[in-house]
């Protein structure tokens, strides 16, 4: 995965774009009505809920790891109670040992741990290029002359992606070491640092004078401090180069670290328990979205509310994960209880798509709903330009089918205006379902710490957080009608705003999703009630309006 974040390479291409909003750092849990802001209306639903009766409701987060002592986490971090710790053995014949918090299906022995990963298009130009090394293409059969011809493309796409990242890798250090002096020659820490500042100080050359102005833009445009945007630069030199590492770098091969065979989808028990992993910032801050503590006086307040557990499964390296990994993690969450499932996640090959739609299916099967991002490509979305998605590959049908437990959620800002739809997010008028806050969202980071950052990696967690407090709430509705309540309760968006991914064309914010709305919490609440013993009409998806 290429964690649904909108990074620093993102942030410095579109710099151009007119300025978002400078919001309070809870924004998105705040209702429009009543504070001006267009969030989920989580602070508004709890206090209409307080001292109602609910019941714990666990949710599972499939991602890249979770700091489980973080100091707004730890209490609602899932416990395995059938499971004794460090005893090394499967107490709860589950398949997996000690696994008290959840498990690592990309963990090595010893606690060893993936951290990159290639993507999976360089995965599969690797195996193909190996399968067809000296092999003339004439004369080959049709299918493997297909093969054969996929393995060209995907060589070249590899090439041209790396040819792409090596002047960003320049830029962005040229613009990091002058940032870095500019700050040496104000004498003052980058957190100290003012507009007025840079407005007073008296750049040595006329490239740093432009850099400057770049970061007083950003710094008056976002909202962010000097420390920010460097750590935002910072970030994209590390993404960089991952690319060039290991995201296109066909020589690098983590998976001798788990020591099992990929391809081998039968094969569930392998990894281990140790659940942090060496880089669990995405995953710690999708977690504080859904559930973190609310009003402890620290940090920030969860969605989910006081009675959701955090189950951590990690799948999700800094790359691509992999098919296996998805589908293991997805059966592993609905074995052990998980009600709700969080995958801020996705790719753009999937070349064992039917573990991971069995697994969706399994999900379904089981009552079990699951929330997935739209992805930050600030494209339209269709059938094969990213995984996992909700429609079931089925050879030979016209009509796959698609699952009635499977959200799909893009990304909004905190400017209800043109920008309201935040610029990176995906979007379909049928395959994306409903949107939520993902931009600039305050949310827990590793070691104590909080940061904001945006994605609809950040907007899937919102509403992960309210069908976990949906099903906490009114535990006897199944998963199909928390769907639709959380669907059919969004609240319409009567706006003309910028395509994602476009600087100027403008279209209706309902063409951007099912719904044509914000998913929110106190609407879902109100119409959960009406629901409460009844049974509802679940609607089909027509496929023919999808894009295939």
């Amino acid at each position: 995965m290429r964690k649904f974040v909108f990074g620093a390479v993102g942030l410095l291409m579109t710099f151009s774009l007119a300025a978002q909003m400078e919001a309070p750092e809870n924004w998105w849990n705040l209702d429009r009505e009543a504070d001006n802001y267009p969030g989920v209306s989580a602070n508004r639903v709890h206090d209409f809920l307080q001292g109602k009766q609910a019941q714990k409701v666990v949710v599972a987060v499939i991602d890249s790891g979770i700091d489980i002592e973080h100091e707004d986490l730890a209490d609602i971090i899932w416990t395995n109670e059938d499971e004794i710790p460090g005893n090394n053995r499967d107490d709860d014949n589950n398949g997996y040992i000690d696994d008290i918090n959840g498990w690592n299906f990309i963990g090595g022995p010893g606690g060893t741990h993936i951290n990159h990963e290639n993507l999976e298009i360089t995965r599969i130009y690797t195996r193909l290029s190996q399968k067809y090394a000296n092999r003339n293409p004439d004369g080959l059969p049709k299918a493997e002359l297909a093969e054969y011809r996929m393995m060209e493309e995907l060589g070249r796409k590899i090439d041209e992606e790396r040819a792409a990242v090596e002047p960003q890798a320049a830029q962005l250090e040229g613009l990091l070491g002058a940032l870095n002096s500019a700050v040496e020659a104000m004498n003052k820490s980058a957190d100290e640092i003012t507009v007025e500042d840079i407005d007073a100080f008296e750049p040595a050359d006329e490239m740093t004078g432009q850099i400057l102005g770049f970061a007083r833009r950003v710094m008056v445009d976002e909202g962010m401090s000097m420390s920010d945007l460097i750590g935002e630069i910072e970030g994209g030199m590390e993404q960089v180069t991952g690319t060039l590492n290991y995201y296109y770098n066909t020589e690098y091969d983590a998976r001798h670290i788990v020591g099992d065979d990929p391809s081998n989808l039968d094969d569930r028990n392998y990894g281990n328990n140790s659940v942090e992993g060496p880089e669990a910032s995405h995953g710690t801050h999708v977690a504080g979205i859904i559930a973190a503590v609310r009003g402890n006086g620290i940090g920030v307040d969860g969605v989910g509310g006081a009675n959701i557990e955090i189950m951590v499964v990690r799948a999700v390296p800094d790359g691509d994960e992999r098919d296996k990994d998805v589908a293991n993690a997805i059966r592993y969450a609905v074995d052990n209880g998980a009600s709700v499932i969080n995958m801020s996640f996705g790719k753009s090959h999937s070349p064992y798509k039917g573990a991971v739609d069995d697994a969706v299916k399994y999900a379904e099967k089981n009552d079990v709903v699951v929330v997935h991002a739209a992805g930050n490509d600030g494209k339209e979305l269709n059938l094969t330009n990213n995984y996992p998605n909700d429609t079931y590959l089925r050879p030979g049908f016209l009509r796959p089918g698609s699952s009635r437990t499977y959200i799909t959620v893009g990304a909004s800002s905190a400017n209800y205006d043109e920008q309201f739809p935040a610029r990176f997010s995906n979007y379909h008028r049928e395959m994306v379902d409903v949107f939520a806050p993902g931009h600039r969202i305050y949310s827990t980071f590793p070691d104590d710490e909080y940061n904001a950052i945006s994605g609809t990696s950040m907007a899937a967690p919102m509403v992960a957080g309210i069908a976990g407090l949906l099903r906490s709430y009114f535990p006897d509705l199944t998963a199909r009608q928390v769907r639709e309540i959380i669907l059919e309760s969004a609240v319409p968006v009567n706006l003309e705003v910028r395509l994602p991914g476009t600087e100027d064309e403008m279209v209706p914010f309902s063409r951007l999703s099912a719904t044509g709305g914000m998913a929110n919490a106190y609407t879902a609440v109100m119409l959960a009630q009406q629901t409460k013993g009844k049974k509802r009409r679940t609607v089909d998806r027509d496929p023919s309006l999808v894009g295939y």
